[in-house]
């Protein structure tokens, strides 16, 4: 026995349709989409309604039609019938304003009532490089729909929240507000992009936009959730572009670079890196450039390419002598000496240079200790416990552990989790020594938890 679809039950009430006008709008919809045998009857649309599922694609087709009659974004799953794509949606970079509005739209509402489909869908390791070439070549001049008309202030409000969600994600971690932030762009933000709006006003909310989406994939991509993660990284990156804001495009793919490098694909996120950098030749953001390097640099070592690994930290240092706090955008403020040094001892750790590591992770800790920023101590510690490990100190190595493990208990971070299950790792060749033993009694919580 049928259980009853009460969702397509409720929304046939809200729009005020019968089940004949409803079934004559489908068969209209069906005939634009070039479906002519898609013709229901009442009958057909009661057994739809005692819980019998349609055949592709007409749950599509149901969803645009109460999208089209309510005037906002309806899905399949709204309707009580399913998924229809919509998380391998977001790995495409869409050349329709339009399309783009509604897959982000989907994605956000995805990862607040659906988070465990969309956690299982697969990251795709390739997804990067349609869009940074994309990104790169297009010039898109897609209108909007018609509407209410939004106003720079509304724009104005939607910014004014991104510092106190940033400072949450840099401060607490990825895992921390996530949720809240969803749910804030789902509210207030996406419904604004279907809204009329003057050029002006469309470039800087698609900014706004743009900025709050990143910072969803970047806290995704800190608490391990790494296909959501991907998917508002691309869809950020295509609302970067609508922005006419290259430099934040760049920032975005910094972000699909550090992913791409730290999932063990290298060589894709030097690609982005440097897509990044190529994107930056017609503006200026000496902090981007900077971060742009260092993640180069980061892929160069994984790579092996030590020279060049080492040119590019070095370009990276250059770039940030220039960085001026006062001209550049908020989302640039994480790009510091606590950053970019934590991630110069990265480096020079997967290039087997303790010393090196070691200094850089020195000065990060110092940076990020007078900032109280526990998760960057967090792992620019465990770079300093790598580097004392790498020239066979256990006891030194031991103690920067346990600051490891205290600052990540701070924050919630899968990136500190997965520094602390490294450090376990690497003690493995010191055997049953007292020290490895304690440290992973200590660990054991921290590692369960996650």
């Amino acid at each position: 026995m049928r259980t009853p679809n009460d969702k397509l039950a409720q929304w046939l009430n809200r729009s005020g349709m019968s089940r004949g006008e409803l079934a004559r709008r489908v068969k209209s919809k069906a005939l634009q989409w070039s479906q002519p045998n898609i013709s229901p009857t009442t009958t057909r649309i009661r057994f739809w309604l005692q819980g019998e599922t349609p055949r592709a694609p007409i749950p599509d087709i149901l969803a645009a039609v109460f999208s089209e009659h309510v005037g906002y974004r309806v899905t399949t799953y709204d309707l009580g019938l399913g998924d229809s794509g919509s998380a391998d949606a977001a790995l495409a970079y869409n050349s329709s304003y339009a399309a783009t509005v509604d897959v982000v739209t989907d994605l956000g509402r995805a990862d607040v009532d659906r988070r465990k489909f969309l956690a299982a869908a697969p990251f795709a390791a390739a997804a990067g490089v349609g869009p940074s070439r994309d990104w790169l070549l297009n010039t898109l001049e897609q209108e909007p729909e018609p509407g209410p008309r939004v106003r720079l202030e509304d724009v104005t409000a939607v910014k004014n929240m991104f510092s106190t969600f940033q400072r949450m994600d840099i401060f607490q971690g990825g895992g921390s507000g996530r949720l809240v932030l969803a749910d804030y762009m789902n509210v207030h933000v996406y419904p604004l992009l279907r809204r009329a709006h003057s050029d002006d006003v469309r470039h800087a909310l698609c900014e706004a936009a743009a900025e709050q989406t990143y910072l969803l994939g970047w806290m995704a991509y800190d608490n391990g959730e790494h296909s959501i993660a991907q998917r508002y990284l691309i869809q950020s990156l295509r609302l970067a572009e609508e922005s006419r804001n290259p430099a934040l495009g760049a920032h975005v793919l910094a972000g699909m670079a550090d992913q791409a490098t730290l999932l063990g694909n290298p060589t894709e996120g030097r690609r982005l890196a440097q897509a990044g950098r190529q994107g930056l030749s017609k503006t200026t953001s000496p902090a981007c450039l900077a971060d742009l390097w260092c993640l180069e640099a980061r892929a160069l070592a994984l790579l092996g390419d030590k020279s060049a690994a080492a040119h590019a930290v070095v370009q990276s240092e250059k770039a940030y002598e220039r960085v001026d706090l006062a001209v550049e955008p908020d989302w640039a403020e994480f790009i510091d000496p606590a950053y970019l040094h934590g991630e110069h001892a990265n480096t020079f750790r997967d290039l087997g240079d303790a010393n090196t590591a070691e200094e850089h992770a020195r000065r990060s800790i110092g940076h990020a200790a007078m900032q109280k920023r526990a998760r960057r101590g967090a792992m620019s510690q465990a770079a300093l416990a790598v580097s004392h490990l790498q020239r066979s100190d256990l006891e030194a190595a031991y103690a920067a552990g346990v600051r490891t493990l205290k600052l990540s208990q701070q924050v919630k971070s899968s990136r500190c989790v997965e520094a602390v299950q490294d450090l376990q790792k690497r003690m493995q060749p010191f055997g049953r020594h007292r020290l490895v033993a304690d440290f992973n009694e200590r660990a054991r919580e921290l590692v369960a938890a996650a």
